[in-house]
């Protein structure tokens, strides 16, 4: 599968900003990862296309919300309380099988990542 990730940008702290990812096709979660500059790479959320789970990482919890649109093999990923912190080039992945996890090892497919950029 494909993946195109848009809706990336600068914001104030405090903005929002929503990020999309666009599959090729099916896939049984789409998650969303950021690599901030010198930090490892952390996941944020996923979503279960099979079952709807989700899943949000403790520093985005309350502030961000992940949904998708099956019909369009379409993830979004609300951003809201935008913080410098959050700052990070941003990508989604997809899975091909399902899991209980969805860690990072787990996906199958990725984008080529989205800069979201937090500043006054």
């Amino acid at each position: 599968a494909q993946l195109e990730e848009s809706g990336g940008g600068l914001v104030q702290p405090g903005g929002s900003l929503r990020l999309s990812c666009v599959a090729s096709r099916f896939t049984y979660a789409i998650g969303w990862f950021r690599q901030a500059p010198g930090k490892e790479r952390e996941r944020v959320s996923y979503i279960s296309s099979s079952d709807g789970r989700s899943w949000y990482a403790d520093s985005v919890k309350g502030r961000f919300t992940i949904s998708s649109d099956n019909a369009k093999n379409t993830v979004y990923l609300q951003m809201n309380r935008l913080k410098p912190e959050d700052t990070a080039v941003y990508y989604c992945a997809a899975a091909a099988a399902y899991t209980i996890t969805y860690v990072a090892s787990q996906y199958d497919y990725w984008g080529q990542g989205t800069q979201v950029t937090i500043s006054s």
